[in-house]
């Protein structure tokens, strides 16, 4: 009897385990498309909220930083590889967004890659690189 109870702890203990990482998976579903979402329609503002605490207080954005973010449009936002290790809180994705100039009405491909990372605290996952950069070191 003593082994059946045992068992059954075991067992709890593992399905409340799956349900912290389902509910973590389903957080980052909606983190990853808020802020897709944000980048796709132009809120670059709202997408800042989206960044990592840490990242926006050490490399804050200045006046003219989000001026160059509405010089531009979104035409495209694709994920083309994503990988997620739940358990470590981390998770990647490589995006091409389609990038139109909103003066000269040129339209070109970037890539970058996003890093997540899970705050147990805050219960949310953050973007750690900060904004993508649109313009590829130009």
């Amino acid at each position: 009897m003593r082994l059946l109870n045992l068992l059954m702890l075991v067992c709890v203990l593992a399905l409340g385990g799956c349900a912290s990482v389902g509910r973590e998976a389903d957080a980052l579903d909606s983190a990853q498309y808020a802020w897709s979402a944000a980048i796709r329609w132009g809120d670059f503002e709202g997408a800042a909220n989206i960044v990592d605490p840490e990242h926006r207080k050490a490399h804050p954005l200045t006046p003219l930083q989000m001026a160059r973010y509405e010089q531009v449009q979104i035409s495209s936002y694709r994920d083309v590889g994503s990988d997620r290790n739940l358990e470590q809180g981390t998770a990647v994705r490589d995006i091409e967004i389609g990038v139109v100039n909103r003066h000269t009405l040129t339209e070109r491909s970037v890539r970058y890659r996003e890093q997540w990372r899970w705050d147990a605290q805050a219960r949310t996952w953050w973007v750690q690189g900060g904004l993508p950069d649109l313009w590829d070191g130009k």
